[in-house]
């Protein structure tokens, strides 16, 4: 037994000090919250403190907390078949493939299992090589695809700084980000055509023909829900046709109702030849990730060796708590009311920009939203330096908002804000006037 000494009387919380590396942290001085309960938007800590969970934990409890039909669906998988490796048919592991089929764009045909959401990119990246017998990568640098190796050199942003030096092939590009754009446009189509033609020129100096897939998050999740202008999806799906380049959207953030549709890019009707996806599926309740490909791809592998597999590929318990939440996501209507909900929601939203100087934009799609934080709006210059926060603002206004009961996470500049599905518009109300009276204190220090 090590000898470390803590002043807390939560003996919970000392020992996950004592023997938990916790992620993205610096672990001297950490005092994570001690949660004991969760049910619908909301969880409470030991001293019986409620929390609006305004981020559905990392964007994945998309039905909220204590699902019963999810739990039970878990429980009896376990006590009936808990485990059977990926060689051997499974009745839940084909009823999750088909109900993701099924609800897929069209065009779309089988699924490849995985864990989570950085193996999905991970096994996506090796399908791209191994169809087009090709050997780079293109992904946006305002962009998060996971923190293993692979994944992490996919990423664009400064997470993948420990990755690095890197793996070669893969290629960085600018994504369309409106609101810090070197250029003005009169338009979004005018930005659209101006982004797709930097990516058309930049795929010619790397040579189209070397170019096995371009990956992008159809919505821009942490680095700042950045919505895609009028017409660029579908650019970069007719810049991938005409160079045989496989387009592959990343949805492990933005599928599953998030945005207000399945799966992000039904709102802009393009058919990626990749999906990856990840916690919305089973909503974290067991973890659970998978590329759906299409028809192409798939017909393939009919010939040719899938030279990807892992020892929890389609595990029966996550893939039946898969089933039941895409049960509950139609007999619930929750893609219907997160769209419906997320007008009301982005209204909330406008009305904090029309209020508070210290926002620079506000930015929505379903109850998917972000809040960018600025010192001055005129010039734009955010809160805290890109990649840099050496006095801790964003932490401060974090900590503020949780003494208050709203839990939510930040990343640069930007407060992301993405309550679970279930939310009703009384309580998006409710939480929002947390969030106000926490950003006219910002006010006050800027």
């Amino acid at each position: 037994m090590t000898d470390h000494k803590y002043d807390e009387t939560d003996d919970v919380l000392q020992v996950d000090r004592m023997y938990n590396l916790h992620s993205w942290a610096r672990q001297k001085g950490l005092k994570p919250v001690h949660v004991t309960k969760a049910e619908g938007i909301y969880f409470w800590d030991i001293s019986g403190k409620r929390y609006y969970d305004m981020s559905s934990q990392l964007v994945n409890v998309n039905v909220g907390h204590g699902n019963k039909k999810v739990a039970e669906a878990v429980k009896h998988q376990v006590e009936t078949l808990a485990y059977l490796a990926p060689p051997f048919a499974v009745d839940v592991r084909a009823e999750a493939a088909k109900k993701i089929v099924e609800v897929a764009p069209e065009g779309m045909a089988k699924v490849f299992f995985t864990n989570a959401g950085a193996e999905s990119n991970e096994n996506a990246i090796k399908i791209a090589r191994m169809v087009t017998g090709r050997n780079k990568i293109f992904s946006r640098y305002r962009s998060y695809h996971g923190a293993s190796y692979g994944a992490a050199n996919l990423t664009g942003e400064p997470r993948r700084f420990p990755s690095e030096p890197g793996i070669p092939g893969f290629v960085k590009f600018f994504d369309p980000y409106l609101y810090r754009a070197p250029v003005h446009f009169d338009s979004e189509i005018e930005a659209t055509s101006y982004y797709l033609g930097q990516l058309r020129e930049q795929l010619e100096y790397e040579g189209s023909e070397n170019v096995a897939a371009i990956f992008l998050e159809t919505v821009t999740g942490s680095n700042g829900v950045i919505i895609p202008p009028e017409g660029y999806l579908q650019g970069v799906r007719d810049l991938c046709d005409e160079s045989g380049i496989l387009m592959v959207c990343d949805e492990v953030m933005s599928g599953w109702g998030r945005t207000g549709q399945w799966f992000a890019v039904d709102n802009w009707g393009v058919t990626p030849d990749m999906i990856t996806f990840a916690k919305g599926v089973t909503c974290g309740y067991v973890p659970l990730g998978g590329v759906i490909v299409n028809e192409r791809i798939a017909r393939h592998f009919d010939d040719n060796p899938l030279m990807c597999g892992l020892t929890y590929s389609g595990h029966p318990v996550g893939c039946a708590a898969a089933v039941a939440t895409i049960d509950v996501y139609k007999e619930e209507g929750l893609i219907e009311k997160a769209r419906e909900r997320g007008v009301f929601f982005k209204k909330e939203l406008e009305k904090l920009m029309d209020s508070h100087p210290c926002v620079g934009e506000v930015r929505s799609i379903g109850l998917f939203g972000a809040v960018e934080l600025v010192k001055d709006r005129t010039t734009r210059e955010p809160l805290v330096p890109y990649g840099k926060d050496p006095e801790g603002v964003m932490p401060g206004i974090l900590g503020m908002l949780k003494e208050r009961g709203f839990w939510n996470y930040s990343h640069e500049n930007i407060l992301i804000v993405a309550p679970p599905l279930i939310i009703t518009e009384e309580e998006i109300a409710e939480a929002f006037t947390i969030l106000d009276e926490v950003l006219s204190i910002v006010d006050d220090r800027i």
